[in-house]
């Protein structure tokens, strides 16, 4: 949905080990990835150097991007926008520092608007993630922080609905899992 250029600047806010940041490299972006978790970045440089990557890894806050405006052709986000202490004001930034006619994707857990699936997938978050957590972690509340998460997050529709009310066209959700997850996408004006 990136819809990569060979040679354009991207930014992924949130990179975590990398992953997004390594993607957009791959389709020939020039990437820079952002978070404030040294021990996530250190983990995602040294996956870089190994793999030969030339994704830069910077530390920095989603909300106060330190980069200035209009500077990125493509700005991502994934599993980050509802851990923000304002997912607002990161949809703000991302805006920002995105080039007129930038694109714009968030991917991120939802809330499914099929009433029995988001009971089903909330129960599941609530006894299934904790058990998980406990097994393979042995950490109980290893993930089982998404459920929290997603209780003060508008979820896709609110998310959309903010895109439509900043400076962006071309609003498009597209939803997986039945919405469990989604991937938004926007361009700046």
């Amino acid at each position: 949905m990136a819809g990569v250029t060979p040679g354009e600047k991207a930014l992924d806010l949130c990179c975590g080990t990398g992953d997004i940041a390594f993607a957009l490299n791959r389709a020939g972006a020039e990437v820079v990835g952002l978070d404030f978790s040294a021990p996530m970045l250190a983990v995602a440089r040294e996956r870089g150097r190994r793999a030969g990557s030339a994704v830069q890894f910077v530390a920095g806050d989603a909300l106060e991007i330190p980069f200035g405006d209009s500077m990125f052709d493509i700005v991502t986000i994934g599993y980050g926008l509802r851990n923000l202490a304002s997912w607002e004001r990161g949809l703000e930034e991302m805006v920002r520092v995105a080039r007129p006619g930038g694109r714009l994707l968030a991917l991120d857990f939802g809330k499914p608007e099929f009433r029995l699936w988001r009971g089903l997938y909330f129960g599941y978050l609530r006894g299934v993630v904790p058990l998980l957590g406990r097994v393979f972690s042995h950490d109980s509340d290893t993930h089982a922080y998404i459920l929290e998460s997603l209780q003060d997050y508008p979820g896709q529709r609110g998310v959309a609905e903010k895109l439509k009310t900043m400076n962006c066209r071309d609003v498009v959700t597209r939803n997986l899992l039945g919405g469990a997850m989604s991937i938004h996408f926007a361009r700046k004006v």
